[in-house]
């Protein structure tokens, strides 16, 4: 995962429109005990079993991510833009690309400037 942005007044914010691209990335997609607890809950799973069929360790061995799908995508994105889990996805999807973003983001990122 990239480091958060630092806010900043002169930033300008960012609307989702749920284009999906930020799903098709690779990488770590961390998620906290509270938001295991929450996606297993919402998917009628156990938490146990929702670690074991839907997370793996993450890179920097420090907690849980969710796995990829074998091309890179996250594992709850159904279609060309679908999450699965949207009403419970965890923080660091919902913060991007406002809270957290990195260099390059806004050629692959529809968001839309609202400020």
């Amino acid at each position: 995962m990239h480091e958060p942005a630092t806010p900043n007044a002169a930033q300008p914010r960012y609307q989702c429109v749920r284009c999906g691209n930020c799903c098709r990335w690779p990488g770590d997609v961390n998620v906290t005990a509270e938001e295991v607890s929450a996606i297993a809950a919402y998917l009628g799973m156990e938490e146990q079993e929702f670690i074991e069929t839907s997370t793996r360790l993450n890179s920097k061995r420090s907690g849980l991510s969710i796995i990829d799908k074998p091309n890179g995508e996250c594992l709850f994105l159904e279609g060309v833009n679908v999450c699965r889990i949207q009403a419970v996805k965890p923080i660091q999807c919902s913060g991007f690309p406002n809270v957290w973003n990195f260099p390059g983001w806004r050629e692959k990122c529809e968001a839309v400037e609202v400020g």
